[in-house]
């Protein structure tokens, strides 16, 4: 059986310019609206061919501040991402010259940020044919005026791409930055990952680094984060700990606010921790115990981050046979330890930034339980994936829970990933649902019902 690798995002790929890409190029609308063959939900795909479709990790935003794109990844033009019109179905090209990692789409105003290599860094191929990359380069983080870009490629009158694309500045070489890139809520800050020689000078004399945890041997530290001004260029430093990081986002709401997890491809044995910009207020966001395997964090509101706490295992690990259970699905491996099972409460979870209380929204009966989790940033609403690749609504008023969308393919290349709407009235995940490979996945937007939405508390 196919194994999938546990709470990893594509965010440390590295994607390459494309010689013949140009910003602004136009593709026809492949938009269909498909009936859910077991929930009767209509789902609008806004793409429908296999071209290598993936949607941003659902820890950041998803749509333009003006609420009628979605920007993407893609392989349409390979190494560059795209736009799609909700309404109309329209994709456009918005980068050109490659970018790495996350991208970040600005919720004040029509930008899209990220992270690429300049190009007299871009590895070639050395005598043996095999692909060389210099250990420490400079980064730029770049701004894409979105603004400007729909309205010209739209009258198809398209200028030069250093017209929309501004480098905000350059990272120091010696930073080893990449990966993980998260805009602050007051868009003035992008916060980045830095490598573990970097991370090293800024700990304090005498920290304990963190070995690897786990059977996928990840998680060691140190690591570090840093920040660019996006306007200035100026770059501050945040913090290091002593052991791996990953998935670095932000508190819209809150400037200054970052939420960031212990990446070990699985369990942690912390797994979800929270800082403030000046490196202040280091603490553990949900302090988990040995028996919870806490995943998937993701900021929903002001004040409110959501978590998963699996229940996808074995009491104690084992099968029908007294066999402890390895490589079955996910995360089976006993080399995890104890935790996963559902013994313990698990699903789920909301924790509240300001008062650290923790409250179960809901769970499956049976199965993986709640994987991939999201929320509306109103209160009303959560979401979750699990592993068949169904997507479930919760009403966080009546605790109500609804398998809202299934038959999105578990031979799919990726988890739905499922991201609530700023207004909290639809959600987009990637599907496998229209392809005929059952692997290659496209965008898809799948409402809340309207009866639900109607309700009044």
């Amino acid at each position: 059986m196919r194994k999938f690798i546990f709470s990893v995002v594509l965010s440390s790929f590295l994607f390459l310019p494309n010689a013949n890409a140009q910003i602004g190029k136009r593709f026809p609308s492949e938009r269909k609206v498909v009936k859910d063959s077991v929930t009767g939900t209509m789902l609008t795909f806004l793409t429908s061919t296999p071209r290598g479709d993936s949607k941003i990790y659902q820890t950041h935003n998803q749509w333009t501040s003006d609420g009628k794109w979605l920007i993407f990844r893609s392989n349409r033009v390979e190494g560059e991402a795209m736009a799609v019109n909700e309404q109309t179905g329209e994709i456009v090209q918005v980068t050109e010259g490659g970018y790495v990692g996350m991208l970040n789409v600005a919720r004040n105003s029509m930008k899209l940020y990220f992270m690429r290599r300049p190009q007299d860094t871009v590895a070639k191929p050395n005598n043996n044919g095999k692909n060389r990359q210099r250990e420490l380069v400079p980064m730029q983080i770049v701004e894409v005026d979105l603004e400007k870009l729909f309205a010209d490629s739209k009258m198809g009158k398209l200028k030069k791409a250093d017209y929309y694309q501004r480098v905000c500045g350059l990272t120091k070489p010696e930073m080893g930055a990449g990966g993980d890139l998260a805009l602050d809520g007051d868009e003035n800050w992008a916060y980045f990952r830095v490598g573990k020689e970097y991370a090293a000078k800024h700990l304090p004399s005498g920290t304990k680094l963190e070995e690897n945890f786990g059977p996928r041997k990840m998680g060691a530290g140190p690591a570090g984060i840093a920040a660019m001004n996006v306007h200035t260029g100026e770059i501050k430093y945040v913090i290091s700990v002593p052991f791996q990081i990953g998935h670095i986002q932000t508190n819209p709401w809150v400037a200054g606010e970052i939420v960031f997890c212990w990446e070990t491809g699985g369990k942690s044995p912390q797994r979800t921790w929270t800082v403030m910009s000046d490196g202040t207020g280091l603490r553990p966001l949900y302090r988990e115990s040995e028996y919870e395997w806490v995943t998937h964090e993701a900021v929903i509101s002001k004040d409110e981050v959501a978590i998963a706490i699996m229940g996808h295992r074995k009491i104690q690990g084992l099968d029908t046979t007294g066999t402890a259970v390895s490589g079955a699905n996910p995360g089976q491996e006993a080399a995890w330890g104890p935790s996963g099972t559902r013994e313990k409460p698990t699903g789920l979870g909301i924790v509240n930034l300001r008062t650290r209380e923790m409250k179960i929204a809901g769970q499956t009966d049976s199965g993986s339980g709640l994987w991939h989790v999201s929320g509306s940033p109103d209160g009303r609403w959560a979401v979750g994936d699990d592993f068949s690749r169904s997507i479930y609504l919760i009403d966080r008023k009546t605790n109500e829970m609804m398998l809202l969308s299934t038959g999105h393919k578990t031979t799919a290349s990726d988890h739905p990933h499922p991201t609530m709407s700023p207004d909290g009235t639809k959600i987009q995940i990637q599907s496998a649902m229209l392809s005929d490979d059952n692997q290659s996945m496209n965008i898809c937007i799948i409402p809340v019902p309207e009866e639900w939405l109607k309700r009044k508390y």
